[in-house]
């Protein structure tokens, strides 16, 4: 069975082909034969064009036009093309497994897409504007370059329909309940992915461990898990909500915003560009969204960046305490996504406020920045994981999943 998977963000589309054994679903994830990334530049109808394939070919090219979808549709032409094929023919794709953000209390699970989960993903693109309308693109592109070939839409938001309603309902009136302005929660497909990662590398069963996933790249995430899903989590109604991250805010008090508007006359437009592009370690550092970065900027002595990193830091711990509240305790802490697979500084940051809870890290196997491995001590009381999140492997498994009716 061949799978494709895309993964669309605000300002790029991912491909990757897998080749999977109609049978059964292997434990370990395989190397695509194909990978495909298109980015947007800010110069507008410009896209880079990268593909590569198991067997070494690469591609690079810039394509203009205004057409995100025949961006895409080129890249996929790319499969079945010159140097970088690896099928004769697009039919050859059994099925196109999709990341959509935002599927709202609807979608618990993922689907396959018809008219009218088109229509639903397209509703929530007021939740989700950066990103559901992105997926839609994909969906048009598949469907103009295969034709009715099965699609399937993966949720970020599904695997954390399962929080209860004391930690998805914002204490506002009732009124927003009955909107659905609730916590959904998002980078679900990772924290789904590495709770059950973290499961198979420790040889135990996913529901008799307690876990907290940190998904740390330009946008943070924490999920609690307990008996096996998500019981809480830090991202709210919107990704705005929780840590702070590379360009957004996270959690403010939002009298802050009530003020803005009314000294200072912030449009809703304005507001939106500050908490989201703005703030967070670039708002703060006046240096970058990086955290390599910021990290050598406080080398040279630059104060902001340190205090950039210090409200990083602090933050992401009262995080893991609200998370360590609703389990009730700690199995094992996860750190995952581009920062915390790869800033051995930020763990053992992160990991020194829970040394009272006998969590102890093996500085030597943290600096290794090795992948899928455990990084605490033989006599921590906590096992420590830094995982590689899989998310397209995540997305794949979904659709044969989906379609042997597992």
């Amino acid at each position: 069975m061949k799978i494709l998977v895309l993964n669309a963000g605000s300002s790029s589309q991912k491909g990757f082909l897998y080749e999977i054994s109609n049978e059964t679903l292997p434990t370990e994830a395989p190397k695509p034969l194909w990978e495909g990334r298109v980015n947007w530049t800010q110069d507008r109808g410009v896209a880079e064009i990268q593909v590569k394939t198991a067997t070494g070919a690469v591609l690079k090219e810039s394509i203009y036009g205004d057409s995100r979808k025949a961006h895409v549709a080129y890249m996929l032409y790319t499969l079945s093309r010159g140097a970088t094929k690896v099928v004769s023919n697009l039919s050859e794709i059994d099925v196109v497994g999709h990341r959509v953000v935002h599927g709202g209390k609807k979608y618990r699970n993922s689907v396959v897409i018809t008219k009218d989960v088109k229509q639903e993903i397209s509703r929530l693109s007021t939740l989700a504007p950066a990103h559901n309308p992105a997926a839609l693109d994909g969906v048009e592109a598949i469907e103009q370059s295969l034709g009715d070939v099965t699609q399937v839409a993966v949720f970020d938001t599904g695997f954390h329909n399962t929080l209860p309603d004391a930690a998805a309902i914002y204490p506002g009136p009732y009124e927003w309940v009955e909107q659905g302005i609730r916590r959904y929660g998002f980078h679900g497909i990772s924290h789904q992915y590495c709770a059950n990662r973290a499961a198979q590398i420790l040889g135990r069963e996913l529901k008799s461990l307690r876990l907290i996933n940190c998904h740390l790249g330009n946008g943070c995430s924490l999920a609690a898990v307990k008996d096996g899903i998500s019981i809480d989590t830090t991202m709210g109604f919107t990704p705005l909500d929780g840590l702070m991250m590379g360009s957004r805010c996270g959690s403010i008090d939002p009298g802050i915003l009530i003020y803005l508007m009314r000294q200072s006359d912030y449009s809703a437009e304005r507001l939106d560009y500050v908490l989201n592009k703005a703030s967070g370690l670039r708002g703060i550092s006046g240096v970058s969204s990086d955290v390599p970065q910021v990290l050598e900027a406080i080398e040279q002595g630059n104060e902001r960046a340190k205090l950039a990193w210090d409200i990083y830091v602090h933050r992401l711990r009262a995080g893991i305490g609200s998370m360590l509240a609703s389990i009730g305790g700690l199995d094992v802490l996860v750190f995952t996504a581009g920062v915390g697979e790869k800033s051995p500084l930020l763990r053992q940051a992160a990991c020194e406020a829970w040394e009272f809870l006998g969590l102890k890290i093996d500085p030597e196997k943290n600096q290794q920045n090795l992948l899928d491995v455990d990084i605490a001590t033989a006599d921590s009381s906590v096992r420590v994981l830094v995982i590689d999140t899989l998310e397209d492997w995540a997305i794949a498994q979904q659709c044969w999943q989906l379609l042997h009716n597992e």
